[in-house]
């Protein structure tokens, strides 16, 4: 009796796993993260700054220092090599930003309905090689947006082999960051190389000042890191919800035309999803929030657009396109390209308009279900069931739904503890490493950012 006992506790605490594991596991990540990053940053929204004054102090002229000042940046910098002193988001003002920032506006200078038919063509392509059944949403999508990107940049149809290296950079990158594996530089370092060999053949003059292997570092890390993993991220995000939500993916496949509505659930889903976590700046000079308070110079301020974007909507955590009927876009806590005075995203203008091409020719195409945990970090990658679109058994197979979500719990327990490990591993080398404080503690290389 008592081994029969033993067995049933010991099977109980097995099956318990997936409902208590993980949240204690992240938990003590981020415990062993701050202990080994320090406490550092003020939170905003927070106990000194408030979510009504988040946009005044996010767009205070003194709320301009990115990387230096702030150990936190090692581990962004970590992450996000080769080249991170070169990454247009990680510069300090400056001359070089400034260099770095119009030749990325050149690039991006497409107009909305030629961005948007890049896209549509760019999905096209990549999804006829995709049959129905279980997918990755970000794996999915991440082809797309190599296409896309490569095409701005070099102006051409992009190849499969160069097509295939900048997702297995981007893929990395974006593992890496949501530590659910380690880096693997030799993946970014063919980039790098391909990368190198083809800046002749850029469509827009590269910022004079750097040099190749710097120009090849900025084109790296501005259009095939960031620009690929966020459009990856931000479709994942928005193709899950409408996966969940059968009546928002009703209203959108029966009606491809209705623009407005689906301006509404992009809206929605980069609200309730954002990309952003946390995006730090440090302080230049003192900022007078109210008569009580005062941010002194060097402080790291830690906007949390979760929160931000959560604040002053009635039930922020449910997932409804008609709020913004209700609600002008402008009005309301939701910033998901950043704010115009602070280093907004440089692809706010064509960014939407290819969203709602590639979103029109997912739905022509697939019926989309899912019942797998959708959480803004997405360490799962979105699994999603694709069927025809017609299929008489789409969206309906419960049984495929109730495995898919059985399979995702599981999972996440294995994810969580590889996140612990690895992450652990990540924070601790990227300390040792020190990117970028050593970079900034040299005076050449500090020069350079001024």
């Amino acid at each position: 009796m008592l081994i029969a006992a033993v067995a049933v506790a010991v099977l109980a605490v097995l099956a318990s796993l997936p409902f208590w594991l993980p949240r204690a596991v992240v938990a003590l990540r981020v415990r062993i993260f701050a202990r080994v990053n320090g406490e550092e940053g003020v939170p905003i929204p927070g106990d000194l700054v408030g979510a009504d004054r988040f946009r005044e102090v996010y767009a205070h002229p003194a709320a301009d220092g990115r990387s230096a000042g702030a150990p936190l940046s090692d581990l962004f910098w970590y992450w996000l090599a080769p080249g991170p002193h070169v990454h247009q988001e990680h510069l300090e003002p400056g001359e070089r930003y400034e260099e770095v920032a119009r030749a990325t506006r050149r690039i991006l200078a497409r107009p909305k309905g030629e961005a948007a038919d890049l896209a549509r063509r760019c999905a096209s392509r990549v999804l006829d090689e995709r049959g129905p059944g279980l997918v990755r949403l970000r794996d999915l999508m991440m082809p797309v947006w190599a296409e896309f990107s490569y095409e701005l940049v070099f102006g051409e149809p992009c190849p499969r082999h160069a097509r295939d290296l900048i997702v297995a950079n981007a893929d990395d990158v974006i593992t890496a960051l949501k530590c659910c594996g380690l880096r693997h530089m030799d993946r970014r370092d063919r980039l790098t190389a391909y990368l190198r060999d083809r800046l002749g053949d850029v469509r827009h003059p590269l910022p004079a000042s750097l040099t190749k292997e710097e120009q090849a570092f900025y084109l790296q890390g501005t259009f095939f890191n960031t620009a690929v993993v966020q459009m990856s991220e931000a479709m994942a995000h928005l193709l899950m919800a409408i996966a969940q939500h059968p009546d928002v993916q009703h209203r959108l496949a029966g009606d491809p035309a209705d623009g407005a509505y689906l301006d509404r659930v992009i809206e929605e889903s980069m609200r309730r999803f954002p990309l952003f976590g946390i995006a730090h700046r440090i302080t230049s000079a003192d900022i007078a929030v109210d008569e009580r308070t005062t941010l002194p110079a060097g402080s790291v301020l830690c906007f949390n657009y979760p929160e931000f974007h959560a604040t002053g909507f009635e039930d922020p955590d449910r997932f409804d396109p008609g709020r913004w009927e209700r609600i002008a876009v402008r009005d309301a806590n939701h910033i998901p390209f950043g704010v115009t005075a602070n280093r907004p995203c440089p692809a706010r203008g064509v960014a939407p308009a290819a969203m709602r091409a590639v979103t029109r020719e997912t739905l022509r195409r697939f019926a989309l279900a899912s019942s797998a945990a959708h959480t803004r970090s997405l360490p799962n990658r979105g699994p999603c069931l694709l069927a025809p679109r017609g299929a008489p058994a789409a969206r309906r197979d419960g049984v495929r739904l109730v495995l898919l979500r059985l399979r995702d719990r599981w999972e996440d327990v294995w994810r969580s503890l590889v996140q612990l490990v690895c992450g652990t591993y990540m924070v601790l080398d990227a300390r040792r490493q020190r990117l970028a404080a050593a970079y900034f503690e040299n005076p050449r290389t500090a020069g350079e950012e001024g």
